[in-house]
């Protein structure tokens, strides 16, 4: 591992950007294990990169949430991805490591434009780095929602967009979610989460504590008809396992989550409208849905899916797979990498 990388964190900031976007890739077949502070966006942010070869495509892994990165526990998940590809992820602002280096009050609002710039930024790092013209875009749940923020800004950046569990409008508002999880509780005979459902009631919610009912209900009758991913999976790598960062974690989830949801329903996700983006993306498009998804439900995905128009599209549907990451889910995601391969 280039020790400069290892050093980022306490080099002086002009000094921290010219080492940071040193070409990392010097001899053929090098493998790479780099995390640090990068310059993004005005602040540092955190990034990791891993890969058993620089010359592999880049696949850039924007985090769901917002507000919960996969750099504590990628390794364990992707693992088996890194002999194809160079993985890259950051800790978006208000998350993580991030959040632990620039700590964000409630009252600072989280913005998608931002984290949309900033996201480019770091791909553009990335390519540098390692030589390249463009990398793989690939998000799931709230980050299938700044990926297409992404894509669409700066498509000559991206030679693929992989999205699981596309969010297309206010998934905390989606009526049919809640309807579809109200009679499958109610056919069980599950009196205790109708309790909770009824007692919240229909969305739009204005309470911030109701996404977060439903969503454990979810969770339960999901588990019922999806491949449970393996426990080791979300064992935190000791690097991220410190006193300190699981408290950033936490902090950055709580500020995160709260600018989300809004105190009266009021935060980003109540105005994601992604139609009103438009249909046109000037990049592949691969879309993955769990078949058993009850936050991000199979039919409005499809129906944005429609909608869109690309060079190139597809649409997965993933028996045994619900909102969250799971083995048949991890798999297609790769078999929709492997397809798009190297783009330079």
């Amino acid at each position: 591992m280039p020790r400069h990388f290892l050093a980022l964190a306490a080099l002086p900031l002009l000094f921290l950007h010219q080492a940071a976007h040193a070409q990392a890739c010097t001899r053929p077949g090098q493998a790479i294990d780099e995390k640090g502070f990068v310059p993004i966006g005005g602040i540092e942010q955190w990034v990791r990169i891993k890969g058993s070869s620089c010359a592999n495509p880049i696949v850039l892994i924007v985090h769901g949430g917002p507000g919960n990165p996969t750099t504590p526990w990628a390794d364990n998940v992707y693992k088996g991805w890194e002999k194809d590809f160079t993985i890259v992820q950051w800790d978006q602002r208000g998350a993580g490591k991030t959040f632990g280096r620039n700590p964000m009050k409630d009252e600072e609002p989280l913005v998608v434009e931002r984290l949309r710039d900033d996201g480019v930024e770091v791909a553009r790092h990335a390519a540098r780095r390692f030589g390249k013209r463009k990398v793989i875009l690939m998000g799931g749940s709230w980050s299938s929602v700044l990926g297409v923020y992404m894509a669409k800004s700066n498509p000559e950046m991206f030679c693929g967009f992989v999205s699981s569990a596309q969010v297309v409008g206010n998934a905390l508002s989606q009526r049919g979610s809640y309807d579809a999880t109200l009679a499958l509780a109610r056919a069980a005979g599950d009196a205790d989460s109708v309790g909770k459902l009824d007692a919240i009631g229909a969305p739009p919610w204005t309470d911030p504590r109701s996404p977060g009912i439903i969503r454990r209900i979810m969770r339960k009758y999901e588990a019922l008809g999806t491949e449970p991913a393996p426990k080791a999976w979300w064992t935190p790598d000791p690097a991220y396992a410190t006193p300190k960062d699981e408290a950033d974690y936490t902090a950055g989830e709580d500020y995160s989550w709260l600018q989300f949801v809004g105190l009266k329903g009021d935060g980003i996700s109540s105005k994601i409208d992604l139609y009103k983006l438009g249909p046109k993306f000037a990049l592949p498009v691969y879309m993955v849905q769990g078949e058993q998804d009850l936050l991000t439900m199979p039919e409005p995905s499809k129906r944005y899916f429609d909608f869109i128009q690309a060079p190139h599209k597809e649409y997965v549907l993933v028996p045994r797979a619900g909102h969250d990451p799971n083995p048949p889910m991890v798999d297609a995601q790769y078999r929709l990498l492997k397809k798009i391969g190297d783009c330079r």
